[in-house]
């Protein structure tokens, strides 16, 4: 087609009653230098390349995916939450489009600037984002897509979403009745904190901040012991193994020497209060350090200290004991999930450790709010099974996995057996192993966020980015089976 236009261009007719013709063909010409201004008017309407993308995508597992999601409505949820000014530069990607973007990053698992350059280069993830790029002027900027996420964020109300996508699937769930439940971590892509490495990286952050703003006020900086601290943690650093006594000495040193520094601070500040503004990352940055070294000091000192802090950049994240035999302590977001049909939904999460065995009631009455049918069989493991959730369920009539107390019953019916097994396979199946596939295939294993909002916002569209995944799946197997 391209070829066929370039020769009428090198090639214009001599005639002037074809002026008006050479007219057309330089209109069509302009046309179709993007694929979006193809249209059916052309007189060669069988190299409608963009029909054949389309048919390809929807053919495709990201089209099968694209049509699992009810996109229009949620975005049409977030525009609600937000006033949109009509001032300021027209954005690239429409509403749809954004929330698209959102999914297609939990899809692939890419960086932001990765992402945006498969998204110049793949027409079927444009067609997923609504959006048709010219190949001569691509997206260079992938900051893009954090921007998008950063403006998101705050405005997720998971409850209200989660039914939005309930409401499109529910025709395609069975078994609403049964409810599976679990909790798990979704951890922060964080390097493993210790006590040493905390107090190091606050005393080298307070003394970076010193050293900056003593050289824009012509002050001179103040002494410390930060670089003999240094040399030493750097000693004990390519130690392979740290005695407890080298551990307490250094901890020592690191907090005296943080003492100092937040003191030489303070007394700057005090001096030159007028002239010293920090950002606000780096007053939220000032206020976590000073909450690390206090809790630091109640914990040399014997202490116990609650909400610890492990990280200064991030200090919403807590320490949450799974007890684990590979991995004792994570650290991320602790979720309790419910799940129907294979199909999760977020109960309840928290950056908090708290115990889900004391949830089973929530978890009932929020799936029998998503569906309306009565819950009348439970699969969950131990940590759910005490008294007052055997009582619960015992006055409801509902059936559960958990392992009888006390002797067992001479006689007990047939099908109560076989239920009790069933849904404890599904449990430890199923359930568990939708854990694992969200984690390694859809970006939620070590979520990459510097905040509690956008951290939220990646595991909520990491897990029903695998859902839609798996109902998409399921639809092309019954497609299959019905051709066949």
């Amino acid at each position: 087609m391209c070829y066929i236009i370039c020769t009428f261009i090198k090639n214009p007719p001599t005639d002037p009653s074809r002026a008006e013709s050479g007219e057309i063909v330089k209109k069509i010409v302009v046309k179709i230098q993007k694929i979006s201004d193809i249209t059916p008017s052309l007189p060669f309407t069988e190299f409608d390349f963009l029909q054949n993308y389309y048919n390809s995508f929807a053919k495709s597992e990201l089209g099968r995916i694209y049509a699992q999601l009810p996109i229009k409505e949620l975005a049409a949820e977030f525009t609600s939450r937000v006033h949109k000014s009509p001032r300021g530069k027209k954005p690239l990607f429409s509403a749809e489009g954004e929330i698209a973007l959102m999914f297609l990053k939990s899809y692939t698992g890419l960086s932001d600037d990765g992402l945006i350059e498969m998204l110049n280069g793949s027409i079927h993830m444009q067609i997923f984002c609504g959006v048709l790029i010219d190949p001569s002027t691509p997206i260079k900027d992938g900051k893009i897509v954090s921007a998008i996420r950063n403006r998101l964020a705050p405005l997720l109300d998971i409850d209200s979403l989660q039914r939005i996508l309930y409401d499109k699937w529910k025709d395609n769930l069975k078994n609403k009745d049964l409810c599976l439940t679990d909790a798990t971590c979704y951890e922060n892509h964080l390097r493993f904190p210790t006590d040493i490495k905390l107090l190091w990286e606050s005393c080298e952050w307070m003394h970076d901040l010193l050293s900056s703003e003593s050289r824009i006020l012509s002050e001179r900086v103040p002494r410390s012991k930060y670089n003999d601290v240094a040399k030493a943690r750097l000693a004990y650093a390519k130690q392979r193994k740290h005695p407890a006594a080298s551990t307490k000495k250094l901890k020592r040193r690191l907090l005296k020497l943080l003492s100092k520094l937040i003191f030489q601070w303070d007394h700057l500040r005090k001096l030159y209060s007028p002239c010293i503004c920090l950002s606000a990352e780096r007053e939220k940055r000032l206020c976590a350090v000073r909450a690390v070294y206090r809790q630091q000091s109640d914990l040399f000192l014997g202490k116990d200290v609650k909400h610890r802090i492990v990280s200064i950049d991030r200090p919403y994240l807590r320490p949450i004991v799974r007890g684990k035999e590979n991995k004792r302590v994570e650290f991320g977001a602790k979720v309790n999930n419910i799940q129907i049909d294979g199909i999760s939904f977020i109960e309840h999460h928290s950056f908090e450790a708290f115990n889900e065995g004391i949830r089973l009631r929530q978890c009932i009455e929020y799936q029998e709010s998503l569906t309306g049918i009565k819950v009348s069989r439970i699969g969950a493991d131990s940590i759910y099974a005490n008294n007052a959730n055997r009582t619960m369920c015992t006055e409801r009539g509902i059936i559960t996995c958990f392992a009888r107390k006390g002797p067992k019953p001479k006689e007990e019916a047939e099908h109560l057996k076989t239920s009790r097994r069933l849904i404890g396979n599904l449990r430890a199946t199923v359930m568990e192993g939708s854990f694992g596939n969200q984690k390694q295939h859809y970006a939620v294993g070590r979520i990459k966020a510097r905040n509690m909002f956008s951290e939220t916002l990646l595991l909520f569209f990491g897990i029903h980015t695998a859902n839609a995944a798996i109902l998409a799946a399921r639809q092309m197997v019954a497609e299959m089976k019905k051709a066949a």
